[in-house]
C-alpha cells in the first residue's frame, strides 16, 4: 500500500488534535500540505479515515482504529531507536492507584532484580488507552481490558472502601454499609471509574455525579459535598486531610489487572509481569 511513517504521523496529530490546523502546527507543516498527506493515505488504503468541516476534523471508526494504531507503532519505532543508543525505561502507567501497598515494596524488589531497567511511573486518566496508543509499557487497570491487542493477568482482589468528609456523621464509624450511603450524593469519576450506581439494589440507589479526576473527587468528598467508594488503593496513594476512608463491608471488592500491549512493547515487560505475580501472590 506505500504507507510512509509521514502519513502516520499526520493521522496521529489530527486524530489528537481533531483539527487540520492544529495538527499542522504541530508537525510544522501548512494546513494544505497536511490535508494533502490524509487525502494520500487515504486513497492509498481506499478507505476514507475523517469526516471534514470547515472547524472539525471527526475521525471514523476506521480512522479512529488506525489512530491508535499509528500512536503506538511510531513509540515502538522511537522505542526501538532510543534503545540502540541507550537502554530505555519501562513506562507504568494507572489512573488513580498502582499497586495500593504494595508498590514500593514491589519496585524495590524489581529494582534489586533489574538495576538497569528503570521503571517510569506515570497517571493517566484512561491507562488502557494510553498503552493502545503506544504511551505505556505496562498499566495497572481496575477493570479487565476490552478488545484484541491488549494482553493482562488478574494480581489480586482489592477491598472497596467509602470516603467521606471528616466531619461527616459516618466518619467516626469502624466501619459502614453502602447502605450508610444511600442518602448521600456519590462522586463517580469520568475516566476509569470502579464505582457505579449498579452496586447498591435497585430502589436504593443514590443520586450520583460526575467528577473529571481524582482531585476533583477528593476536593469534592472533603468539603462535604459529595462521599465517594473506591478501591483501597486510592486510600494508600491518595490520602487527604479532610477525607476519611471507611471499610465498606457489603462491596464486592475490585480485581487489579496488569496490562501490556500485545505483543510486548518492551523486552523487560515479560519479566516486570512475572515478578508482579509473584510478589503479590505471596
Amino acid at each position: 500500500m506505500n504507507v510512509e511513517l509521514r502519513h502516520l504521523r499526520a493521522l496521529a496529530a489530527i486524530g489528537d488534535h481533531r483539527s487540520i490546523t492544529a495538527a499542522a502546527q504541530q508537525l510544522h507543516v501548512t494546513q494544505p500540505a497536511l490535508s494533502r498527506t490524509l487525502e494520500q493515505l487515504e486513497r492509498r488504503l481506499g478507505v476514507r479515515l475523517a469526516d471534514r468541516t470547515t472547524r472539525h476534523v471527526a475521525l471514523t471508526d476506521t480512522g479512529r482504529r488506525l489512530w491508535e494504531h499509528s500512536h503506538r507503532i511510531l513509540a515502538e519505532l522511537d522505542t526501538a531507536l532510543a534503545e540502540a543508543v541507550q537502554p530505555q525505561p519501562l513506562r507504568l502507567t494507572f489512573a488513580w492507584a498502582a499497586l495500593g501497598r504494595f508498590t514500593i515494596p514491589f519496585l524495590r524488589e524489581w529494582r534489586a532484580e533489574h538495576p538497569d531497567v528503570l521503571v517510569r511511573i506515570r497517571r493517566s486518566d484512561d491507562p488502557e488507552a494510553a498503552l493502545r496508543r503506544g504511551e505505556a509499557d505496562v498499566a495497572v487497570l481496575r477493570t479487565k481490558p476490552s478488545g484484541a491487542g491488549v494482553g493482562h493477568v488478574a494480581l489480586i482482589e482489592e477491598p472497596r472502601l467509602a470516603a467521606v468528609a471528616d466531619d461527616h456523621p459516618l466518619a467516626a464509624h469502624d466501619a459502614i454499609t453502602l447502605g450508610d450511603l444511600s442518602g448521600d450524593v456519590v462522586s463517580v469519576c469520568e475516566t476509569a471509574a470502579t464505582t457505579t450506581a449498579d452496586l447498591w439494589p435497585v430502589g436504593a440507589r443514590p443520586r450520583t455525579v460526575d467528577v473529571p479526576g481524582v482531585v476533583e473527587w477528593l476536593t469534592s468528598i472533603a468539603t462535604g459535598a459529595t462521599v465517594g467508594v473506591t478501591a483501597a488503593g486510592t486510600s494508600h496513594h491518595n490520602p487527604h486531610p479532610g477525607v476519611t476512608y471507611l471499610p465498606l463491608t457489603d462491596a464486592d471488592p475490585v480485581t487489579v489487572h496488569l496490562a501490556w500491549p500485545s505483543p510486548a512493547a518492551h523486552p523487560s515487560t515479560e519479566a516486570f509481569v512475572a515478578l508482579a505475580r509473584r510478589h503479590l501472590n505471596r
